[in-house]
């Protein structure tokens, strides 16, 4: 299961810049659905000049594997990566619907690098969290 974001107003569209993005819609997505799983809103905010509105977005998206977003600065983009968020830039106002659809299908079909990689670390960090916790257990192999 993935954790993803779309950068929203109305929870069915991505339409936002992230910097400047007054809601965001978070899934829980597997490769046969998707659950709303969270919502953030943001006070509107000058797109330039307020670096520290950053934050609160990014530690909102902790533990997402990506974020959909409209566009993105750089700084945003380095932050994001940083926490293992890898952004997504849509060319046009897409339905959070068909995203989420698209993400299913490539957790089964593989081939999108990013989805790929994403289910490759949380594949390492189940395993690390299982073996940690036989070992909690007193297991002897």
């Amino acid at each position: 299961m993935l954790k993803v974001a779309f950068a929203s107003t109305d929870r069915t569209r991505v339409n936002q810049h992230f910097g400047s993005a007054e809601g965001f819609v978070l899934y829980e997505v597997a490769p046969d659905k998707a659950t709303l799983v969270g919502v953030a809103e943001f006070p509107e905010e000058a797109m330039d000049g307020n670096e520290d509105k950053l934050g609160a977005k990014v530690d909102f998206l902790a533990g997402c594997a990506a974020v959909y977003v409209m566009a993105i600065g750089a700084s945003a983009i380095k932050k994001l990566l940083a926490k293992g968020i890898q952004p997504i830039r849509v060319g046009e106002v897409d339905a959070v619907d068909d995203l989420l659809a698209e993400v299913s299908r490539a957790m089964n079909e593989g081939g999108v690098v990013w989805i790929d990689r994403a289910i490759a670390a949380q594949a390492k960090a189940d395993d690390k969290d299982r073996f940690s916790s036989m070992e909690a257990d007193g297991w002897e192999g």
